[in-house]
């Protein structure tokens, strides 16, 4: 079974989605493993089980096995994981499109899928989000409560798997997920994943953050993203932790979360950062003392931001870098950080940062990040059913960083992003931490202009703080 992962040693084995419920539930039938805090129910690890056996078995008799793909269309809720764990006990691949992109797209990009089947949650549209479509679909809503109309809900419908025969397990070189980026262009993307890839990068969020089953962690992020699926999916079904899920993140209600659940971790985004800092709520560590650390990805965060948020909460923040088609590349470590990086390399990603020649770049030097190796994607799938390959290769990512001496990764900006004036290449995010450092402004952003003289010139932009009374003139003479 290790042969599938080459080199890389597992502080965790690999086990399938079946051994793995199966081992938590003779653990601790009782305890809780799923909470959805908008609809204030949960299940434990035991009904997990019976639970995704039915789906897997129900599954079967509609005709999906190993390899099928299945589109997922659904809000962030308790039923859209069960459906998720279901399809993967049946050996299926699950495609959790993003319902907050545009129909068409969703539409388009599940009419490319070319699925056995549709899930869609009953409060969406589902002729909208599947147009175009030959597939069946499943309308589900919730698992706890009977709906008004059963013929219309899969959860109403569903009996016993009684003797129904499953596969015994998943193999890590199986297809786990298909989900679609944005990437640099209008048109999203579908990007393709095996097992092993999940489960190399669940192991790196273990590294990361040390989770344990003791953990009770909070996401409330789409599950559509391959930042929530490795951040916080793939370490509930390595650990057993208890696992609290959301729709969106609330300003008003954060708080209260882990305070009444006594949580010890929150995924976190630098939107959300600027938010609690705009607008700060009367909690410290003291009043939330569960609470051991916050991540902070998907997007730069500048330094300045981060100690602020630290020594406003008394909370430990880290900061993370990943990227759709290839999981974590970089991330602080709950035992080893620093402001202003995104951490020393992955734990089982293969990261070089290269010169403009493909050379691998000395200390302190910039160049461009790229990434390889059995964590990162197989591919993208194409409208015509092939798979565009990403693994197998070193793929530049785009972006610039710089490594120091003790391993820590700083992002400076992005390829496409740089500022050449005069022949000097300047990077905006530069520019923007220093924007962000000033007191008075709430936000910052720079970019290049065309110029006659120098090619590109420098123009930032900037919101300050409401009845702070900064002007132009108080910007350019601080920067």
């Amino acid at each position: 079974m290790t042969s599938a992962f080459g080199h890389h040693e597992l502080a965790v084995p690999f086990r399938s989605i079946a051994e793995l419920l199966s081992a938590y539930r003779e653990r601790d039938p009782n305890k809780l493993a799923i909470v959805d805090l908008d609809q204030g129910s949960s299940v434990s690890f035991g009904e997990m089980e019976r639970a995704v056996t039915d789906i897997a078995g129900d599954l079967k008799r509609r005709g999906v096995g190993k390899g099928d793909r299945v589109v997922l269309l659904s809000d962030e809720n308790l039923e859209k994981l069960l459906l998720w764990f279901g399809i993967w006990r049946i050996g299926a691949v699950v495609c959790p499109l993003n319902v907050e992109l545009n129909a068409e797209h969703v539409a388009s990009l599940s009419a490319t899928v070319e699925p056995k089947l549709i899930f869609v949650h009953t409060d969406l549209d589902a002729n909208a989000l599947t147009l175009g479509s030959r597939a069946p679909i499943c309308r589900f809503g919730n698992y706890s409560k009977v709906n008004t109309d059963p013929k219309e809900d899969f959860f109403s419908q569903l009996t016993s798997s009684g003797l129904t025969s499953l596969p015994e397990r998943n193999d890590p070189s199986d297809l786990s997920c298909m989900f679609c980026t944005s990437g640099t262009t209008s048109k999203p993307k579908l990007v393709v994943y095996d097992h092993a890839a999940y489960w190399l990068s669940g192991l790196s969020t273990l590294d990361m953050l040390g989770l344990t089953e003791d953990d009770k962690t909070l996401e409330y992020r789409s599950f559509g993203w391959n930042s929530a699926q490795v951040l916080s999916l793939m370490p509930f079904l390595q650990t057993g932790l208890t696992l609290h899920i959301a729709k969106r993140f609330s300003h008003s209600r954060f708080f209260e979360w882990i305070k009444q659940h006594e949580l010890t971790f929150s995924a976190g985004v630098p939107t959300v950062v600027n938010m609690l800092l705009n607008k700060p709520l009367g909690y410290t560590a003291k009043d939330i003392p569960s609470l051991r650390l916050m991540t902070c990805s998907t997007a730069p965060l500048s330094p300045e931001q981060w100690e602020r948020f630290e020594s406003t909460y008394g909370l430990t923040l880290l900061q993370l870098y990943g990227m759709s088609e290839a999981g974590w590349i970089c991330g602080n470590r709950h035992y080893r950080k620093r402001m202003g990086t995104v951490g020393p390399p992955a734990k089982h990603q293969e990261f070089i940062i290269v010169d403009s020649e493909g050379n691998k770049c000395p200390p302190n030097v910039e160049g461009e990040v790229t990434v390889g190796g059995l964590q990162t994607a197989i591919g993208y799938l194409q409208a015509d059913g092939s798979i565009e390959p990403f693994r197998g290769k070193r793929n530049k990512t785009g972006d610039l960083a710089v490594m120091d001496e003790d391993g820590f990764v700083r992002v400076t900006g992005r390829t496409k992003d740089l500022i050449i004036r005069g022949g000097m290449n300047i990077s905006p995010l530069e520019i923007d931490e220093v924007l962000l450092a000033h007191d008075d402004l709430l936000e910052g952003a720079s970019v290049g202009v065309p110029d006659p003289i120098y090619g590109e010139e420098v123009v930032a932009f900037s919101i300050p703080k409401p009845n702070s009374g900064v002007t132009e003139q108080t910007i350019l003479d601080y920067c």
